[in-house]
């Protein structure tokens, strides 16, 4: 009896010294040992673990995961601003009170933004056009329509069609944005 509860005692130090020195390791964040009756069960909590269809072209996939990493960003940070300022839209009461607030952060938002967009590829813009739908549920130029009029959509909807873009597009995470979505996946986990 003694000798069964010395082994056992010397294994489970092994194995929880062992566990404890692969601490910093990537497979998992956690580890701890729960009591269950009279037994110690070792519980390690493992990363998420992605599994995708390798991309045909990596050349082409690595400016993917290049552009969206840029971009991803700032689609975060027009749904924030979009949030606060659709807030505030609510407690303004007056017309021209709530349009001298949109032109006030329309100001801000051309300040803040205006180099960053300057330095953008057209296949980054067309990222940021289909993230922004992603993290808004709205299209940009539903967004444009909703702030700046019917007007100002159809006037910056036809310089995006020049440009080749299209301020429309929708973000369909199960068809053509598919990888798009597993590199935000990724890109959210910290994997890259």
């Amino acid at each position: 009896m003694n000798g069964r509860l010395l082994l056992l005692t010397v294994l489970l130090i092994c194995t929880v010294s062992g566990a404890s020195a692969q601490r910093h390791g990537k497979g998992y964040y956690n580890q701890r040992v729960e009591v269950q009756g009279s037994d110690t069960i070792p519980v390690i909590d493992m990363w998420p673990v992605y599994v995708f269809k390798r991309p045909i072209d990596m050349r082409r996939y690595a400016r993917l995961v290049r552009n969206v990493k840029k971009v991803y960003p700032i689609a975060i940070a027009a749904r924030e601003k979009l949030r606060e300022t659709e807030e505030h839209l609510l407690t303004l009461k007056s017309k021209r009170a709530q349009q001298a607030y949109i032109k006030q952060v329309e100001k801000e938002l051309k300040a803040e933004y205006t180099p960053v967009l300057k330095r953008m590829t057209f296949s980054q813009g067309k990222i940021l056009i289909k993230l922004i739908d992603r993290e808004t549920d709205r299209t940009s130029y539903e967004l444009v329509k909703q702030l700046r009029g019917s007007f100002s959509a159809f006037f910056w909807q036809g310089v995006a069609r020049i440009f080749g873009a299209n301020l429309k597009d929708r973000y369909d995470k199960e068809g053509e944005d598919k990888v798009i979505e597993q590199i935000i996946m990724l890109y959210e986990a910290g994997l890259i």
